[in-house]
């Protein structure tokens, strides 16, 4: 059976860390010289298909043409990563969910289109992963309200690398201007660090 998979954990840390170190932390939430706490959970597939298939009222206007912007976006960084992994944007049914919810920071998210997110209390973003053992089946991400138009581009890029298996953030004042994972920083980051990158290829070995 398929179980929800909150991605919203960070774990502490201090100063530069070892790839390998960085990696384990982001991807099994292992703390430094510390064992995981987390499968590493991966999709099994190489093409894996990303939509924004809510969009509340309120965001309609410039909010939704910045938001349908930040997901290209994001999408063209984490494409230009060479990892065995391809990300593909679509109208229909995508494996993983983009949700913008008339829900402000806070409050439990209660009118989403996706089960995943049902009960859960948004962040400025949150999310959430279908698993079956170490294997993702899906993926629902959920906006908030409150974001400000600005944080779109960092807050796409951070849920949707979240969305790939690195689910744990790093909460460390050295990764708050050098990785989009960094629980400190405040949305302003939109490129992937390069320890990031370096975990994404870790996670998804190119060909």
């Amino acid at each position: 059976m398929a179980l929800p998979v909150r991605a919203q954990d960070f774990i502490d840390s201090s100063g530069p860390m070892s790839d390998e170190a960085f990696y384990r932390l982001v991807a099994c939430a292992a703390p430094p010289e510390g064992d995981c706490a987390k499968p590493f959970y991966k999709w099994k597939k190489t093409d894996i298909s990303v939509g924004l298939i809510q969009r509340d009222p309120v965001f309609l206007g410039g909010k939704l043409k910045r938001a349908e912007a930040s997901i290209v976006r994001a999408l063209q960084h984490l494409n230009a990563v060479d990892m065995g992994l391809r990300l593909i944007l679509i109208d229909g049914t995508p494996d993983i969910t983009i949700h913008l919810l008339d829900i402000p920071r806070g409050q439990t998210i209660t009118s989403s289109t996706a089960a995943l997110l049902s009960g859960l209390t948004i962040a400025n973003a949150i999310t959430a992963l279908d698993v079956e053992g170490s294997t993702i089946k899906g993926a629902a991400i959920g906006v908030s309200n409150t974001l400000t138009i600005r944080q779109y581009e960092s807050v796409m890029l951070e849920e949707i690398t979240q969305a790939l298996g690195l689910i744990t953030d790093i909460r460390n004042p050295h990764y708050t201007t050098r990785s989009i994972l960094s629980q400190e920083a405040d949305n302003s980051l939109k490129t992937l660090g390069a320890q990031d990158t370096m975990a994404l290829q870790r996670h998804y070995p190119p060909d």
